[in-house]
Order: C-alpha cells, then sequence, then structure tokens
C-alpha cells in the first residue's frame, strides 16, 4: 500500500470509478489532479463538482504525468498509453482503482471474472448468499466502483466483485479468498493486442492468493488449466461436459456437488449450457461462504436474468424476442446461439474488437435464418459469414428490428447478439439493449395491426 496523505496523485478517467477513487483519495489526506480526454466542460456533473473539494483538472493531453508521486488509472483506461509508460519509465507507481481501494475493504472477497458470464455469476453469486441469509454487498465492473464500496464495507460481509481484463491488468497486491475463472476466450484485443496479454489480466486475480483461499475454475477451459499453475490456492474445479467428483458438474440433468444433486437443470432459470456453468461457478463460491445446497437450490431457482444478457423482451405473432445487448465478443455470442434453436434472425455489428468473426459461420448456418448486419463492423462481418447465411445489410438497429420481423414467422426468434462493442452508434451495451427492448416494445402486430 502507497502512502497516500499529502502526495500529489493524479486520477486518469473521470467515468464512476475516476470519481470514486478521487473521493477516496481526498478523504485520505491526498492532493489529487484529474485527468481526462475529455475537456472540464464535457464532464459528468459529478466529475465536476469535484472541483469544489480542491480537485485539480487538466486534459490527459497535457502530459506531464511523471510529476506526480504516483498514478491511478480508471478500468476504461489502457495502462500502456504514452503518458503513463513515460512516468512509469520514471518510478512513477501506477496503480488500478482496484488495487487502491483494496487495503481500505472490510471483510472477504469473492472475485469472479471471464471472458463471458462475469455479471450473471456475480449476480447470481449475491443473490444465493442474500437468500442464504449471509451478509453481502455486491459491486466492482457490475455498476458501484470498489472505492464506492468502502464505507459499507463489514468484518463479517462478503463483497462480491466482477472484476475485468482492464481492473485486474492493474492488480499487484490484491488478492480475493475466492477467485472464480469462469472462461477466457478471444475478447479486447483492440486494447490486449494478443490473447496472451489478455490471458495473462485475467490470470492476475490468481497471483496473490495463499494456501487458505480457493480459485473456482472451468475444467473444460484450456487457459483455466493452464492456470491451475498459478498462485497457491485450492482449486475447485466445474465442468459442463465431464465428471468432477470432487467439483461441480452437470449429470443426468443435475447439477452435482461433491457427488450430491443439488439443482435440477431444467430449475435453473436462465437459459443456455453456458448459464449452467455460471450457476456451477455460484454455486461453489456460495457453498466456499458458508451457503449449504438445499437454500442454495432455493435461491438460485428465485433469480431472474440480468438485464442485457439473454433477456426475454417479449412474444410478438409467435416471435420471440431476446436482448442480449452484452454479447460482445464473438464467444459470447456462440454461447448466446448455443440456447436457441432453428429459426433466430440475428443483428450482428457495431464497433469491432479485433474479432474473428468466421467462428459463427457454422452455428448460423445450423440454425440463422437471416443475419441482420449494423454499424461500423458490418463491412468485416460480412465476407467472413459470406455463403454461411443470408446476410441483410440494416445499418441501424431500427431497420434491422423492423426488417427481421417484416419476415419472421411464428416459432421464430430474433436475437440480438451483437458480437461487438456498441461504441460506434451507442454510448454502451446497456444503452443499445435499451434502445433494442424499446424498438421490440413499439412494434405492432402484423395480423391486427395494434401494438400487443
Amino acid at each position: 500500500m502507497i502512502e497516500l496523505r499529502r502526495k500529489n496523485i493524479l486520477v486518469v478517467g473521470m467515468e464512476r470509478s475516476g470519481i470514486a477513487a478521487a473521493t477516496l483519495l481526498l478523504r485520505e489526506g491526498a492532493r489529487v489532479t484529474a485527468a481526462d480526454q475529455k475537456p472540464f466542460e464535457q464532464l459528468s456533473e459529478a466529475a465536476r463538482a469535484l472541483r469544489d473539494e480542491g480537485v485539480a483538472f487538466q486534459t490527459q493531453q497535457d502530459g506531464g504525468f511523471e510529476k506526480f508521486d504516483a498514478i491511478v488509472l480508471s478500468p476504461g483506461v489502457p495502462a500502456d498509453i504514452p503518458e503513463v509508460e513515460a512516468a512509469r519509465s520514471k518510478g512513477v507507481p501506477v496503480l488500478g482503482e482496484v488495487e487502491l481501494a483494496a487495503p481500505f475493504l472490510s471483510g472477504p472477497v469473492i472475485g469472479i471474472t471471464g471472458s463471458n458470464g462475469k455479471t450473471t455469476t456475480t449476480a447470481l453469486t449475491g443473490h444465493i448468499l442474500k437468500n442464504c441469509g449471509i451478509p453481502v454487498q455486491v459491486g466492482g465492473n457490475i455498476g458501484t466502483p470498489v472505492t464506492a464500496m468502502l464505507d459499507t464495507s463489514r468484518a463479517e460481509q462478503w463483497n462480491v466483485l466482477e472484476l475485468s481484463s482492464f481492473q485486474l491488468e492493474t492488480v499487484d497486491t490484491f488478492h480475493p479468498n475466492i477467485a472464480v475463472i469462469l472462461n477466457i476466450t478471444q475478447n479486447h484485443l483492440d486494447r490486449h493486442g494478443t490473447m496472451q496479454r489478455y490471458a495473462a489480466a485475467k490470470a492476475r486475480i490468481l497471483d496473490r492468493q495463499t494456501s487458505s483461499d480457493h480459485a473456482i475454475l472451468n475444467a473444460d477451459d484450456a487457459f483455466c488449466r493452464e492456470f491451475a499453475q498459478r498462485g497457491a490456492a485450492q482449486r475447485l474445479w466445474f465442468s459442463s461436459t465431464q465428471r468432477i467428483p470432487d467439483g461441480l458438474c452437470l449429470d443426468q440433468g443435475h447439477i452435482l456437488f461433491d457427488g450430491q444433486r443439488v439443482i435440477a437443470a431444467a430449475d435453473v432459470p436462465i437459459r443456455g449450457r453456458h448459464n449452467l456453468e455460471n450457476t456451477m461457478a455460484a454455486i461453489g463460491a456460495a457453498a466456499l461462504a458458508g451457503a449449504s445446497n438445499k437454500p442454495i437450490a432455493a435461491a438460485i431457482k428465485t433469480f431472474h436474468a440480468v438485464e442485457h444478457r439473454l433477456e426475454f423482451v417479449r412474444s410478438l405473432d409467435g416471435v420471440d424476442f431476446y436482448n442480449d445487448s452484452k454479447a460482445t465478443s464473438v464467444d459470447a455470442t456462440l454461447k448466446a446461439l448455443d440456447a436457441f434453436g432453428h429459426g433466430v434472425w440475428i443483428i450482428l455489428g457495431g464497433k469491432d474488437k479485433g474479432s474473428d468473426y468466421t467462428l459463427l459461420r457454422a452455428p448460423l448456418e445450423a440454425k440463422a435464418r437471416a443475419a441482420l448486419l449494423i454499424g461500423a463492423a458490418a463491412s468485416k462481418i460480412a465476407p467472413a459469414l459470406d455463403g454461411a447465411v443470408p446476410l441483410i445489410e440494416s445499418g441501424t438497429l431500427d431497420a434491422a428490428v423492423q426488417t427481421a420481423f417484416a419476415q419472421a414467422q411464428p416459432g421464430d426468434t430474433i436475437l440480438l447478439a451483437p458480437a461487438c462493442s456498441s461504441f460506434d452508434q451507442f454510448q454502451s451495451y446497456e444503452h443499445r439493449g435499451q434502445v433494442f427492448k424499446e424498438l421490440v416494445r413499439a412494434l405492432e402486430s402484423k395480423t391486427h395491426g395494434t401494438a400487443a
């Protein structure tokens, strides 16, 4: 833990995490400067209000990062931007918001990461613990920055944290009592450059664990099997394809934990095999935190899908609409497709993240009636899928929804699972998902011409 009092600390990135980090630093007696790519006038009201608390502001382009005693990076700021690299080369400590918060966080920690499913698993783990009477608070990448969870943390309360690769690439001393890695698949290569660097960022969640800690890992994932050599934690494995006698697995339609039935797969209220994997990981984390099988199963049955994650929107004229706007990678889209049979009209596109869209060819050929392409990545997706599935160049989400519904037949599914980030046409994947739901809810029946 670095000394903060009377130190000159620069916080880079003035979104929620940066604002929370600056607030903590002020409380600890640091002299705080905030930097962002936007000029001060374009920052949020909450960010601008920090000026009244004594925070100085500069733009990221102003540079001069090496003059500070330490730099705190928000998750959205790459750790290797030139300004940060220049300061690091001069010996300036660089840490992330999670690393800053960790020494001040009371209570044990469950840290959950993975390329896909971490929000659902984090929310489900918190839901199980709460319903089992175990004190818990949930945050991290899921919504509440870790630095904003400090005042509500208590020694006897679990902190369940969703942790992204952006957050983990800047941790050093932070370690969770229970670490969960769900899977590692191609994602964020526009940020990390290579799969090796991306996977290495995820694996940092294990590096500081001790022999009294636990790591829950996916036995079906090659990277997770490789990660088993890192850190000193006790391993708990889960699998949806093989029997795990001393872990979690699927067997004859049930989730087993150490050979004992916990819950029937049919009773898990979130769709898709990948969500059974997420459920297994959550069961393991909750059990290690003190919950027992019967109340765990009862809690799972009352869980609802997290918004924008295979979220059922409505059925109209026999056509079902699902919002999986959080499917911002090819692997997430593959997992979404796995949850459906034939008759899918899938909406793909957005901002490309360096993904290989050819991986979608086989499942789309088997299940999709057409792929409706939107956004900046459409020109890259089209040649990757050419010949595998009919392609409809829609341009916008509105046009895609209208076209798909006009051509869909009863029994079909219209699925938003874009395989891309949202930042070409939307503020966030949440914004994209919300717009999709509004468009779907505004549709009128083809039979009666009225909204249903």
